[in-house]
Order: C-alpha cells, then structure tokens, then sequence
C-alpha cells in the first residue's frame, strides 16, 4: 500500500478524496496549511504528496520549492482551474504533474498512479550505468547520471523535462510528436485537451535559456511536435 500526503485547507475535500484514494487502495494522511506539510515530510517518508496551490501560512509553491531542496517525492499539484500560469509555474519549480480543482477522482487517481509509474521508473534507470554522453551546442547531457549543464553550469530540471530534453537531444533536427513525448515523458497516451507536454516544454526553455548566438533551442512545429535545433556534436 503506497502512502499519500494530501497538503489542502479544504478539509472536507481532503476527507471526500482521501476516502476515494483508500478505496483505491492508497493509504493517505492529510495536513491543511503548507507549514505542517513540510514538518510532517521531514518526519516519514511518502510515496507521493498532492499539494493544493492557495494555502494559509505558506502556498503550495513555496512548499515544493522547499521540497526540492532536499526532497524527491514525487508531486501532483493541484491548481486553479483555468490559470495555465499556476501550472508553468508549478512545473517549473519541481511538481510533476499538475491538475485543474476542482477534479474528478478518478481523474487524479489516474494522473497519480502515472505520476507514481514515472517514479518507479526513473529510479530502475537511473541505477543502470550508461557511459555515453552527449554534447549539443553548448549543452552537455549524461545519461548516467541525468545532468544537464550549459557550459560548466548545472541545469535544474525535473525527471520527465529530462525525459522530455533527451528524446529531443537524440534526434536534432527532426520532429519529436506530441503522442511518443507523452508516452515517453509522461507515461500516458495523449488527450486531445492534455497540455502537459507543451507546459514542460515551456519549462525548459526558460530554463535553458537561448543557445549559442541566441538561437532557439527548441522550435514548435505546428500540428506535429518539437524538434531540438543545434547539431549533435557527439
């Protein structure tokens, strides 16, 4: 049984959901303000925590940007329906899913256990020793170890914008779709309505910034995907 940490001041939410999800077969535990969350983290493990983004005393941002800092729980953020802001932001700072509130059950079920899935997997390879590297431009990728630098600089992305970067590194110059970057980042299949994959993208290049020359490292090509723009070099 897989332990949840439901981080939301609706407490009547959190009993309706948390009745749901142990139906589901999770087991689940709820604070109600972002303060408690990060004292009740520090003091058991959690397979997962779904964070609400309007909180007292410390919004769900600000409880993910501690979290990274020392934690790799995976995260399903829970935002304003509609406010495509709180979503890029959300995955900007370390969230690995997001979903508009108010939701349906079993779609977030749906979206935790992909969340969950993307977990498991990351750890099985990231354990597996993987020697090659690879230099695009001025961006140099480890596989092994899942770093990304520009320059001497240590790029901070997330599991699936990593996932999401590699696919396109491996293949420069040529479209990535939207259906194998969302099999491939995020482990499901894609919906017509699903946005997810455009907001990491949006993620990464603010994170990564211009290439070399000011060049757009990534490029949208309209109605089929994404393609990584500079030549691999190795």
């Amino acid at each position: 049984m897989q332990n949840l940490l439901l981080v939301d001041d609706d407490k009547e939410f959190c009993r309706v959901l948390s009745q749901f999800l142990e139906g589901e077969g999770f087991q689940c535990e709820m604070v109600h303000d972002g303060v408690s969350a990060l004292h009740t983290v520090a003091q058991r493990k959690y397979d997962a925590l779904i964070v609400d983004v309007m909180m007292p005393k410390m919004n769900g941002f600000e409880v993910v940007r501690r979290l990274r800092k020392t934690c790799a729980t995976p995260v399903l953020m829970l935002t304003a329906r509609g406010d495509e802001n709180d979503s890029i932001v959300g995955l900007e700072i370390g969230a690995d899913d997001y979903l508009a509130k108010p939701c349906n059950p079993k779609v977030l079920s749906a979206h935790l256990r992909a969340v969950l899935r993307r977990a498991d997997g990351n750890t099985r390879v990231v354990a597996i020793p993987v020697a090659d590297t690879m230099i695009v431009g001025d961006i140099t990728i480890h596989p092994g170890s899942r770093q990304v630098k520009i320059g001497s600089q240590e790029i901070d992305i997330t599991n699936t914008e990593y996932k999401i970067l590699e696919l396109m590194v491996r293949t420069p110059g040529q479209v990535v779709d939207k259906e194998t970057l969302s099999l491939k980042g995020l482990n499901r299949k894609l919906n017509p309505y699903d946005r997810s994959i455009d907001f990491h993208i949006s993620s990464l290049r603010r994170k990564l910034g211009p290439g070399p020359g000011n060049a757009q490292r990534i490029i949208t090509i309209r109605n089929e995907g994404y393609l990584y723009t500079l030549p691999l070099t190795k």
